[in-house]
């Protein structure tokens, strides 16, 4: 447990000094810090990632260690995708309200700094004061004038034991952290409106396939509805495709639905109206964005703005300590005047007119019910708390890419299993509707052919979807293309 030392013994000797010497001595010992050293805890993941397969045909796919990410304009090269993240960078209300945040932080760090200085402000006083003779010494009439024109010192603390400084290093980390956190929310916004944006489009290509096969239906209807009205066909095959249409017709309307929602959901996150125009084969065989490799834990720990925030909160824990610790010992402060005093207005620049006061004094915590100890221990626990919550915080980071990882692996296998699936399908509903036409199989045949093709045209376009989300994961995993020289400067300290 932490120990004051004899306090009474440091008092002792302080009091034989002048208030000058006093000045002087806590001035030039102060700036000493009762903190412990900081040491940035083991991240408790592996040594690496696990590793990516790679692509066959980009030999290039995967980056150098040493190469930084790329940021979000060079990664989403999509310009309607650019727009609207620009957009919502721009206009998202909780994207603001994470940035009033900060410049609150940044403010409370000014005013908690502001206490090492000295509070000096100039006062000018004037007053005239009539005595009547009754209530006079003199038994006359008193008339009096008195001026001043001082500068003031306020109660000022001399930093002796650091305890304002370690106040001031816990403010710093506090708005580093908020800051941190701002641009972890800045980079879950961009992937939150691209998946938003993936969304839409991949809404947008469906519904085009569930528009053709419609059409496409439509015109079998009418071409057996013909042959029926002639007697070439019964009513039962009539109405079989009639199903087929119908069942076109719903998944139209719902995909229809899903994606006028999602427009609405898009335009609330961006903070604007957004409008899109479609898109032929979104995603196609060309890759939606460009490979990339997360590279090894320390650079997750370079890269990751939620554990820089993690960290700068431990820090300013350990800060405290050093403040809690430093409420043990004395705390000297300094309050006085210097400036002229008259009788006379004119008087005030007089020779002989100086006045001013000095008054040192010293305050010994001796007993206040253990709420000292109390104190350090609050900031201990505080300590234990950031250390763990740091911890967490970069083993949610490792998991977060390793998962991203492990989707874009199996992603990629279950993408080429349903695209052969869909070539299979295809073949099947032409086969199927060959055997129906040559009176080999009934048409409920080609009823089940068709409706197992467009489920697997249908999947198919959400795999694809799929597989670049999690390309937009991985990539806001891995720290979102935010380097250090990107973020905005710290404020810079006293001294430096």
């Amino acid at each position: 447990m932490f120990s004051p030392p004899k306090q009474n013994l440091i008092t002792k000797h302080l009091l034989r000094l002048s208030p000058l010497g006093v000045g002087l001595l806590l001035l030039s010992l102060a700036g000493c810090s009762m903190a412990p050293e900081y040491q940035r805890p083991e991240a408790p993941i592996p040594s690496k990632f696990p590793a990516p397969e790679q692509p066959a045909k980009t030999p290039d796919a995967t980056m150098p260690e040493d190469k930084a990410t790329p940021d979000w304009q060079t990664y989403f090269s999509d310009p309607a995708l650019q727009k609207i993240l620009n957009d919502a960078l721009a206009n998202n209300r909780d994207l603001r309200i994470a940035a009033a945040r900060v410049r609150a932080s940044r403010a409370i760090y000014g005013i908690q700094r502001s206490d090492l200085f000295p509070d000096i402000n100039v006062g000018a006083q004037g007053s005239r004061t009539h005595t009547p003779a009754d209530l006079s010494y003199t038994g006359r009439e008193v008339t009096s004038s008195s001026y001043q024109l001082s500068a003031n010192l306020s109660i000022w603390e001399l930093d002796f034991w650091g305890r304002i400084r370690s106040l001031e290093e816990a403010a710093l980390q506090d708005y580093l952290s908020q800051e941190s956190s701002q641009q972890a929310f800045k980079i879950a916004l961009i992937a939150q409106v691209t998946n938003g944006y993936l969304n839409y489009r991949e809404l947008d290509q469906r519904l085009v396939l569930a528009q053709k096969t419609l059409s496409s239906r439509e015109e079998s209807y009418r071409i057996f509805k013909r042959r029926f009205e002639m007697g070439v066909i019964s009513e039962l095959d009539l109405t079989q495709v009639e199903t087929l249409v119908k069942q076109a017709q719903t998944l139209t309307i719902e995909l229809e639905q899903l994606k006028e929602n999602q427009l609405y959901d898009l335009s609330y996150l961006v903070g604007s109206p957004v409008q899109l125009e479609h898109v032929d084969n979104y995603f196609g065989e060309q890759a939606v964005f460009q490979p990339i490799s997360p590279g090894l834990p320390s650079e997750l720990l370079n890269n990751r703005p939620d554990i820089l925030a993690a960290e700068h909160s431990l820090r300013s824990a350990t800060a405290n300590i050093g403040a809690a610790r430093a409420a043990f010992f004395p705390s000297i402060t300094l309050t006085g005047y210097a400036g002229t005093a008259s009788a006379e207005l004119d008087g005030l620049f007089a020779s002989g007119s100086g006045a001013w006061s000095f008054a040192p004094s010293i305050n010994l915590p001796i007993f206040n019910g253990g709420r000292n100890q109390s104190n350090l221990d609050l900031s201990k626990a505080r300590q234990n708390e950031a250390v763990s919550n740091y911890e967490k915080t970069v083993q949610n980071a490792f998991k977060e890419v390793s998962v991203s990882l492990s989707n874009q692996k199996w992603l990629k296998k279950q993408l080429k299993v349903l695209e052969d699936t869909l070539s299979i399908q295809q073949r099947r509903a032409h086969l199927a509707e060959l055997r129906y036409k040559s009176g080999a199989t009934p048409f409920l045949e080609v009823l089940d052919a068709e409706r197992a093709r467009l489920s697997a045209e249908q999947t198919l376009v959400t795999a694809r979807r799929a597989l670049s989300s999690s390309q937009v994961e991985l990539y806001t995993a891995i720290g979102g293309g935010l380097t250090q020289k990107q973020k905005s400067p710290a404020p810079q300290k006293t001294g430096e």
